[in-house]
């Protein structure tokens, strides 16, 4: 039997899936350039909301074009009772469930639902990009047997979440290492998640459809990543002087090491070296990380002198889930929520992805190739 497709690649890589301008990853050079920025230039200078702004619309907000920004979202932060209803009925599940089940409830509160005009998509790109950070932390609340705490107006996204969570009015430092984080997540290339949103946005599917999909593929552990298991290995460790003898056992039956190596970059994630910085003021305004933060360090030093001389070849480098395990803790964040909390920052990149597709208008149709027998017969 003949094949139009053969040596088709495993999990389509190499294959270029689409054209965008919204991020770009070099990975043998360590580059990620989002909206023609390097992310060591963007992450931590831009706030989220004027990072959402360049990817919807293009372009940096002027000062005009960001408050207007800001307090539309401000505006939709509230949740539908309905919302509220999935969330405490999901009380138990973990949090990425929690957020999937309550996005697809986010649709009914928009005025046409299957709309996919840039109006549209605009409008519920604002208003689930608002509403994330609200799901988790009613979610955490409610999971605490507390009731959840109502979002203000007059906060950040990133403020705004962290009062919702904590009930107080959040640091200066630890507002502006979350809002960093955000930006530092919010897209990367062709990934699984981003993949399936436009897939879902191509068949001309709504946005609140695309980006539900999307949260389905980021909750498999080869995608959503490892910041938890990061923390339990620091927390295992313990200190310095225990970091080789441990990280050669691991080594030795065979256990990946959490927070090194990634599918794309060859060399140090750029992620992981603007989230090293935002650890860092971390450390030093909250003194209780700090030793913490001195022992990462000292683990993430012997982990990559050790991974090069058991896996030599491998380039296996600090990658983005290192340093946001110590972010999300210093900000007492439940490692269950980690995968969540990157959803709340990614989700402005697949509300872009998923306008850029809308706008191409064409149908992502690969083909297969076919492995299986011909010829069979029924008796």
């Amino acid at each position: 039997m003949s094949s139009n497709v053969t040596g088709a690649p495993r999990g389509l890589e190499g294959v270029v899936a689409a054209q965008t301008r919204l991020s770009h990853v070099d990975g043998k050079n360590g580059v990620l350039i989002v909206g023609g920025y390097t992310i060591e230039e963007f992450a931590g200078h831009v706030g989220f909301e004027a990072a959402a702004h360049l990817l919807w619309r293009g372009h940096l907000p002027d000062r005009a074009e960001l408050t207007k920004l800001s307090s539309q979202m401000a505006e939709l932060r509230e949740l539908p009772a309905l919302t509220l209803e999935v969330i405490r009925g999901a009380a138990a599940a973990p949090p990425i469930d929690a957020l999937r089940m309550a996005c697809a409830t986010l649709s009914l509160g928009l005025a046409d639902p299957n709309a996919i005009t840039p109006e549209a998509d605009l409008a519920a790109a604002m208003r689930l990009t608002a509403c994330f950070p609200t799901v988790v932390a009613a979610h955490a609340r409610i999971g605490r047997k507390q009731e959840p705490i109502r979002p203000r107006k007059d906060l950040p996204l990133a403020a705004n979440f962290l009062y919702m969570i904590h009930g107080k009015e959040p640091d200066p430092s630890a507002a502006q290492a979350l809002d960093t984080y955000w930006v530092t997540v919010m897209d990367h290339g062709m990934n699984a998640s981003t993949f399936t949103a436009r897939v879902i946005a191509s068949t001309r599917s709504d946005l609140v459809s695309a980006v539900t999909g999307a949260l389905g593929a980021l909750k498999g552990p080869l995608h959503g990543g490892a910041p938890g298991p990061v923390l339990d290995m620091l927390l295992e460790i313990g200190s310095a002087d225990h970091a080789e003898a441990w990280l050669r056992n691991e080594l030795s039956q065979g256990r990946r090491i959490m927070g090194f190596g990634h599918r794309v970059y060859k060399v140090r994630d750029p992620r992981a070296e603007v989230l090293s910085r935002a650890a860092e003021r971390l450390g030093k305004a909250q003194m209780e990380n700090r030793q913490l933060y001195d022992l990462a360090l000292q683990v993430e030093q012997t982990a990559l002198r050790v991974l090069a001389e058991a896996k030599p070849g491998r380039n296996l480098r600090t990658n983005v889930e290192f340093y946001t395990a110590l972010v999300l803790q210093a900000l007492g964040l439940d490692p269950r929520q980690f995968v969540a909390m990157f959803a709340c920052g990614r989700t402005a990149g697949w509300c872009a992805h998923v306008i850029e597709q809308h706008a191409e208008d064409h149908l992502i149709r690969p083909q297969s190739e076919y492995i299986g027998p011909v010829g069979l017969k029924i008796s």
